[in-house]
C-alpha cells in the first residue's frame, strides 16, 4: 500500500486479512432477521452468530465479538440509508472472532443491499450512532459467556459487584475491581449486591450525570431483577450513613483520599473541523492513496467509479465506495480503512464507516458545503422534500408541525408585530408605518404574537444589520433579555443577521421589508438620503421577497434579478431579462414603500440615457442565475451540548425523539438552514453560553457554515412548530409531572426494607472494618451473602466489644451497639446525652422492635420505606428528631 501526498508516495503497511478458521462457515450462519423490529443483536460464539435475548441488549461481554444491525422503522429517515450494519469487539476478543465478525458483516451486506451504512465500533470507543441504541446505557462484562448460560439471568440475587459509570447523555458501565482503590472523586460507581443496588456519586459529578446514572442503576434493576431490588443513593457520605456502614462492609474501610477526576477525552469540535478525502486506487498491483482535497468538500469531487477514504482529524475514518467500484474493492473496505489507520499511526480503535453511493449517512454528508440527492440520480428524495415541490397550504400549519417546521413557518404571519430599534442602548419603538424598514447600521428586536391550540405564543428576533457596530450588538441581546423579563421566560428567541431572515420573519412585513444602508441617530431619523440610490429586489412571494439598498452602480445589476434605480426626478423600476413573471408581480408591490405610484418601468437592454447617467455609466454586471442553496440532501441532526477546555463537545442523539431532551440538557438541532438550541428548565441560566456555542459549531463545522446561519433559542415547555415538527411525535404534556432528580431519591427511593435488614445485622454482629482499600474479609462477605440469599445461614457474631482482636482491627472505629436500648435514653435526649455508640441522626433505629411497633404504630421496614421528610416529622412528633 502506497500513501501519495503532494506528488510523494510513501510506503504504507496495508494491515493484512487473517486466515479464517476452518470450523468457520459463513454461509451456514446467517441468522433470520425479522421485519417488525428495528435492532437486532448477536453474539459471536463458537465462530458462529448467536441471537442475543432483547431484555440483554446493551450487555456486551469483554471477550467477545458482537453483530449490531438497526433497520430504521422511522418515515422520516427515507433518504439515504435506511439501515446501519456494525460490528462491535471486546477488548479481550481473540483475533479469530474478530475476522469471524467481519465476514459474517460482509455476508450480511451483500444480503441486505447498497442502503446499509457498516461500521466498525471497538470497546469504550463506539461511535454515537451505535450508543444511541441503547437509551437506558451500556454494560462492559468481564469474561467470556459460557455456551450453558443465558446473557442475563433474571432475578439472580446472589452476586457482588461493581460497575464505573461513565458518560454524560450516553452511558456506559463497566466492571471494575471490588475494592475503593477504583474509585475516584469524578465518576459515580454502582455497588451491586443483589437485593440491593447502591449508586455512590462521586462529589465532582453535576446533576445530569447522577439523573442518567440512576437510569442505568433503575433499568438494571428492572431488567436483572424483575424490578425486585431497592436502590439506595449515595450524594454525601456524611448524610447516607447506613449506605456505607454497608459500602465499608464490602469494601472495607477506605484509606487517604480519592484520587482526582480522571482527564476527559472528548473530542472536541475544533479537532473534528479538520477533514481530508484520500483517493484509492491500483497501480502495477499497489494501492495508492492519494490526498485530493481538504475542507470545504464538494460532493462533485465523488465519482462513482472510485473509491475514496475521508479521515475526520483521525478521530473517525469514512470509506465511500462508487455505485460502479468493484466488488472486490467493496469486500476489502475494513482492511483498506484499518491499513490507512495503522499508517496513519492512529489509535486502533479508531472508528470506521462504510458508505455506499446514493445511501450515504447524515453525518458523512454534512461534511461537505452542500449534497444533493438529484445530482446522484436518486428519484426518492424522501417524503419531506416531496412535500416543497408544490405550493403549501399555510392554513394547515396550526395543525401540521412537520409542514410547519420544513416551511420554517409557525403560522400565515397574521399575528401581532411590535418593532424596536437599539440606540443609545436602550430600544426604541418604532412607528407602525416604519416597522418594515430597516437600517443595515442598527440592531432591531422585532416581536412577534401568535396563538396556537388556544395558547399565546411569542418569538423575538433580533435583527443585525451588517454595518451594526458591537456595541449596538451587545445593546441587542441585553434588551433582548429584559423583554424575556417581562414575558417570564415565554420567548423564543430568534438570531437573525440582514440577509439571512428566515421566511416567516420575511413574511410578517408582507415581503415590503427594504433595507437601508446607513442608521438611525438618536433622533430616531435617519442620515440624509443621498440623490440617487439603487435597491436590489429578491423574491417570488411574500415569505421570501426582500428589497435592499446597494452600491448605485451599473455593476451591481443582475440579468435575473430586479431592481428599483431612485433619483432626484424619476424611479426606474428594471426588469432583467431573466426575471420570473412571479419576481415582476412581487417586485410592484414591494418597492411601493420607496417609490411611491411615480415609477418607469424599464426592460434590460432597453435602458434611457438617463438611467445609464444615473449609475455613472455602463459597465459589465453579471447574467448568471443565483441558484438556491439545495438542502435536498441534508437530514436534521440533534446534539447535547457541553464544553471542555474552553471548546464545545457535541454528542449526537442519532434516531432522535423527544425522550432525548432532558430537563438539565443543552440540546442543538442543525436542521442545516437554521440552528436551534433547547435549553432543559434546570439549564436556562446557560443561554448565553448556549448561543456562543450555536456560533461556534457553526465556525468549526468542517462544510464552512455560513456564519448568518440563524440560530434559534428555546426554553424547555416554550417549543414552537417549526421545532417540534422535526420530532417524529411530539407531547406537549410530556413534562407535566416532571421529577427532578432530587425528587427522584428523595421521593421514590427513600430508605429500603432490604436496606434496613442488611443495616440490622450490620449492627447486631459487630463487623471488623480495619482499614482496607483492597475489600472487606470474609466474615463480612458471609454476613451479607445470609442477608442477600435468605437461605437462613446463621450469622456469626463478631468479635466482643474488649477483645485483642477488636482492638487490633480498627485504627478508628465507628462505635456500634448491640441489641435495643430502652425508650428512655433516646426519647427526647440531647446529643451529649446520648449513650456512646449512638447515631443522634438515627435515635429511633435502637429501639427494639416492640418499642418501635408501640411509639412509632409501624414496623421498621414500613416506617423506612417513607419519603424521607415523613420521616422526619413522625420523627420530630414523637421525640426521636
Amino acid at each position: 500500500m502506497q500513501e501519495q501526498v503532494g506528488g510523494q508516495t510513501q510506503h504504507c503497511p496495508l494491515a493484512g486479512k487473517r486466515a479464517l478458521s476452518s470450523r468457520m462457515d459463513v454461509n451456514k450462519g446467517l441468522p433470520a432477521i425479522e421485519s417488525r423490529r428495528d435492532l437486532h443483536v448477536w453474539i459471536i460464539e463458537n465462530l458462529r452468530m448467536a441471537p442475543v435475548p432483547e431484555k440483554a441488549y446493551g450487555n456486551f461481554f469483554e471477550e467477545h465479538c458482537y453483530i449490531v444491525l438497526h433497520v430504521s422503522q422511522s418515515l422520516k429517515a427515507t433518504q439515504g440509508a435506511c439501515s446501519d450494519l456494525h460490528y462491535w469487539t471486546g477488548k479481550e476478543a481473540g483475533a479469530e472472532a474478530q475476522d469471524a465478525a467481519e465476514a459474517f458483516v460482509q455476508q450480511l451486506q451483500e444480503t441486505l443491499g447498497g442502503a446499509t451504512v457498516q461500521h466498525r465500533e471497538a470497546q469504550g470507543h463506539e461511535s454515537d450512532c451505535f450508543r444511541s441504541y441503547f437509551r437506558s446505557g451500556i454494560i462492559y462484562r468481564r469474561g467470556g459467556l459460557a455456551s450453558a448460560l443465558t446473557h442475563v439471568e433474571t432475578n439472580l440475587y446472589n452476586i457482588q459487584r461493581l460497575l464505573h459509570v461513565q458518560g454524560r447523555k450516553h452511558v456506559s458501565a463497566a466492571e471494575v475491581e471490588l475494592s475503593w482503590s477504583s474509585f475516584n472523586k469524578g465518576d459515580i460507581f454502582l455497588l451491586d449486591l443483589g437485593k440491593v443496588m447502591i449508586q455512590w456519586n462521586g462529589p465532582e459529578t453535576s446533576i445530569p450525570e447522577k439523573a442518567r446514572g440512576l437510569a442505568l442503576t433503575c433499568s438494571l434493576r428492572d431488567r436483572e431483577r424483575g424490578g425486585r431490588a431497592q436502590i439506595g443513593v449515595v450524594d454525601d457520605e456524611v448524610e447516607a450513613t447506613d449506605l456505607m456502614r454497608i459500602m465499608e462492609a464490602v469494601l472495607g474501610c477506605r484509606v487517604g483520599n480519592l484520587p482526582a477526576t480522571r482527564p476527559d477525552k472528548s473530542v472536541n469540535q475544533l479537532q473534528k473541523a479538520s477533514v481530508r478525502l484520500y483517493h484509492v486506487c491500483e497501480k502495477d498491483e499497489d494501492l495508492v492513496i492519494q490526498e485530493l482535497a481538504t475542507c470545504p468538500l464538494t460532493q462533485d469531487l465523488l465519482r462513482e467509479e472510485d473509491y475514496y477514504i475521508l479521515d475526520q482529524g483521525g478521530f473517525k475514518i469514512y470509506v465511500w465506495q462508487g455505485r460502479l467500484s468493484s466488488l472486490q474493492e467493496k469486500k476489502a473496505a475494513f482492511s483498506r480503512a484499518l491499513g490507512f489507520i495503522q499508517a496513519k499511526g492512529y489509535p486502533t480503535y479508531t472508528n470506521v464507516e462504510v458508505v455506499n453511493d446514493g445511501a450515504e449517512s447524515a453525518s458523512f454528508k454534512q461534511l461537505f458545503q452542500s449534497w444533493s440527492t438529484k445530482q446522484r440520480g436518486n428519484k426518492n428524495f424522501g417524503r419531506l422534500s416531496k412535500s416543497i415541490q408544490v405550493r403549501p397550504d399555510v392554513g394547515k400549519l396550526q395543525s401540521q408541525p412537520e409542514l410547519a417546521a420544513q416551511l420554517r413557518m409557525v403560522d400565515d404571519a397574521s399575528g401581532k408585530v411590535e418593532v424596536w430599534c437599539i440606540q443609545d442602548l436602550g430600544r426604541q419603538p418604532v412607528d407602525p408605518k416604519r416597522h418594515a424598514q430597516l437600517c443595515a447600521g442598527n440592531c432591531y428586536l422585532v416581536l412577534y404574537t401568535y396563538q396556537r391550540m388556544g395558547h399565546v405564543q411569542y418569538i423575538l428576533y433580533l435583527w443585525r444589520g451588517h454595518r451594526a457596530t458591537t456595541r449596538d450588538v451587545k445593546a441587542l441581546n441585553c434588551n433582548a433579555e429584559e423583554l424575556d423579563l417581562v414575558y417570564r421566560g415565554a420567548l423564543v428567541q430568534e438570531h437573525v443577521t440582514m440577509g439571512s431572515e428566515p421566511p416567516h420573519f420575511l413574511a410578517i412585513f408582507q415581503g415590503q421589508l427594504v433595507v437601508f444602508q446607513g442608521h438611525t441617530g438618536h433622533d430616531a431619523k435617519e442620515q440624509p438620503a443621498p440623490a440617487t440610490r439603487l435597491f436590489h429586489v429578491q423574491g417570488t412571494e411574500s415569505c421570501n421577497t426582500r428589497t435592499v439598498e446597494v452600491p448605485a452602480r451599473a455593476s451591481a445589476l443582475n440579468s435575473h434579478d430586479i431592481f428599483l434605480l431612485v433619483t432626484a426626478s424619476v424611479c426606474y423600476l428594471w426588469f432583467g431579462k431573466g426575471c420570473s413573471g412571479d419576481q415582476r408581480e412581487m417586485a410592484r408591490t414591494a418597492v411601493s414603500a420607496v417609490s411611491g405610484e411615480n415609477k418607469e418601468t424599464v426592460l434590460e437592454g432597453q435602458e434611457p440615457p438617463g438611467f445609464w447617467e444615473a449609475l455613472g455609466g455602463p459597465a459589465p454586471y453579471p447574467g448568471n442565475k443565483r441558484l438556491p442553496e439545495d438542502v435536498s440532501g441534508f437530514q436534521p441532526r440533534l446534539f447535547e451540548c457541553s464544553s471542555h477546555a474552553g471548546h464545545l463537545v457535541l454528542t449526537e442523539m442519532v434516531f432522535f425523539s423527544q425522550e432525548d431532551l432532558d430537563k438539565y440538557d443543552i440540546m442543538l438541532l442543525d436542521t442545516w438552514q437554521e440552528i436551534f438550541l433547547w435549553l432543559g428548565e434546570a439549564a436556562s441560566k446557560w443561554k448565553e453560553e448556549a448561543v456562543d456555542w450555536g456560533q461556534e459549531y457553526l465556525k468549526t463545522h468542517p462544510a464552512g457554515r455560513s456564519p448568518a446561519t440563524p440560530i434559534v433559542v428555546i426554553k424547555q415547555g416554550h417549543e414552537p412548530p417549526t421545532f417540534t415538527g422535526w420530532f417524529l411525535a411530539w407531547d406537549p404534556y410530556k413534562w407535566t409531572n416532571d421529577q427532578s432528580y432530587k425528587e427522584v431519591v428523595d421521593g421514590s427511593l427513600g430508605a429500603m426494607p432490604a436496606i434496613c435488614e442488611i443495616t440490622a445485622e450490620l449492627n447486631d454482629f459487630q463487623l471488623p472494618r480495619g482499614p482496607s482499600n483492597g475489600g472487606a474479609d470474609p466474615l463480612t462477605l458471609q454476613t451479607l451473602k445470609g442477608s442477600q440469599d435468605g437461605s437462613g445461614n446463621e450469622l456469626q457474631p463478631g468479635p466482643k466489644a474488649g477483645d485483642a482482636s477488636t482492638n487490633s482491627h480498627h485504627s478508628s472505629p465507628r462505635p456500634t451497639i448491640n441489641g435495643s436500648l430502652p425508650r428512655e435514653r433516646l426519647m427526647h435526649r440531647a446529643v451529649e446525652d446520648l449513650p456512646e455508640g449512638v447515631d443522634p441522626a438515627r435515635k429511633e433505629f435502637y429501639l427494639s422492635d416492640s418499642d418501635f411497633q408501640e411509639i412509632f404504630g409501624k414496623s421498621k421496614e414500613e416506617f423506612y420505606s417513607m419519603a424521607k421528610w415523613r420521616q422526619q416529622q413522625e420523627k420530630q412528633q414523637l421525640g426521636f428528631f
